[in-house]
């Protein structure tokens, strides 16, 4: 049928060329923006993925940083232990001197002054150093083992046929933490009191041997030892028993570093930055007792057998400051390695976002060039369709 009115023809290239319009506008959008999905209408599925590989991604990234702050943070205690350390060996080769009988009591006494005012430097040191206002030498930064025998788990607690020798909290936050314990698989959960938990196999405990369960993840630590040997069912009924079933961790407690992009154990690590005051038992412990006498400078060392009670003082000092410093160094190699597998991460992770998200050039560039044509065509046909109608106006004629 011949009609002017109605021009099919035109109107189904009317309708391929807006297709072939709104194919070529979506394929310029793509390449101006540079990305595959600008709408969630491009790819529901890949926008949800995508979103929450950038989330990772960007998560991982700041977890980065948040390991490298970690990093200055410990090597600025690290300097200031090391100058705490010069000061000791200078305190030991004084001591070493005022134990040669050579020296007179006045000699003695212009060393002692010496030795006092070392040990007040050292307590100036370890009171002034500070990271983003925290202070890391005082013991600020450190768990404390709280509780009482009665309720929680102590010390010399009875744990079955065995006895808590050691529980090492240096590295936990404040709070409480509680165990549970499955005795088919012979799992020992701890659960802290923001929720993270840790979970380790229990074994038995040899005659006259001992067991150490490591909740490292939570910076908790049990030493149980037995003469009489115990069982890992006796060990999990005690630890989960009223009397034992918690851990109380007090003071501010260790330093948290987020780590890692989620909220589980392994995305933290908690950091202990113990005291190294001199004149504090918990730190260097440089104060009277055992053959020293700090009252004055008189005292210290007023004789050879006060300069060598002296030494022996100075010695442990030492051995503590080292440990000290070794568990700050092992924690910054610690996080050395958790910048490089973080970094691995990202890197992984970006690439397979941008395999999803990014507009692939090319292949647009292909399309673009295929719609142009498309649309040249589409044109032309259009074009066409419309003066076929004149064709009807020459039956008109004649």
């Amino acid at each position: 049928m011949s009609s002017i009115v109605t021009n099919i023809a035109a109107l189904n290239g009317n309708r391929n060329l807006g297709i072939t319009n709104a194919k070529m506008g979506k394929v310029l959008e793509k390449l101006s923006s540079g990305y595959r999905i600008n709408r969630a209408a491009d790819d529901a599925a890949g926008l949800g993925i995508s979103e929450k590989m950038r989330a990772q991604i960007r998560g991982n990234t700041q977890a980065i940083r948040n390991a490298k702050d970690g990093i200055s943070m410990i090597q600025t205690a690290e300097g200031a232990m090391d100058e705490i350390h010069s000061i000791l060996q200078r305190m030991r080769e004084l001591g070493v001197q005022a134990a040669n009988d050579t020296n007179d009591t006045a000699a003695r006494t212009s060393i002692g002054t010496e030795l006092i005012q070392l040990r007040q430097e050292i307590d100036r040191i370890a009171n002034a150093t500070n990271f983003n206002g925290q202070n890391l030498l005082t013991g600020a930064l450190t768990g404390t083992l709280g509780g009482t025998s009665a309720n929680d788990l102590v010390v010399n607690d009875a744990v079955g046929n065995a006895i808590a020798t050691e529980i090492n909290v240096a590295g936990a936050k404040p709070g409480t933490y509680t165990f549970t314990y499955n005795a088919t698989t012979d799992e020992l959960t701890l659960t802290g009191p923001n929720g993270q938990a840790q979970v380790i196999t229990v074994s038995a405990i040899a005659a006259n041997g001992s067991l150490t369960l490591n909740f490292n993840q939570l910076g908790i630590s049990i030493k149980l030892a037995s003469t009489a040997g115990e069982s890992a069912d006796n060990i999990g009924a005690a630890l989960t028993a009223a009397a034992d079933d918690t851990i109380v961790v007090t003071g501010s407690g260790a330093a948290a570093l987020q780590v890692g992009a989620n909220t589980t154990a392994y995305d933290v690590m908690n950091v202990s930055f113990n005291d190294v005051r001199a004149t504090q038992s918990t730190g260097l412990n440089l104060l009277s007792g055992g053959g020293v006498d700090w009252t004055s400078a008189s005292t210290i060392v007023a004789d050879n057998a006060a300069a060598q009670a002296f030494i022996d003082q100075i010695d442990a000092a030492i051995t503590t400051l080292n440990t000290r410093r070794s568990d700050l160094g092992a924690a910054q190699n610690r996080l050395e390695h958790t910048v490089n597998s973080l970094g691995v991460a990202v890197e992984n992770l970006t690439a397979s976002e941008s395999r999803i998200r990014d507009a692939d050039v090319a292949q647009l560039s292909s399309e673009l060039a295929s719609k142009t044509i498309l649309q040249q065509a589409g044109v032309a046909v259009l074009a066409q369709a419309n003066q076929s109608a004149q064709a009807v106006l020459s039956l008109l004629r004649g």
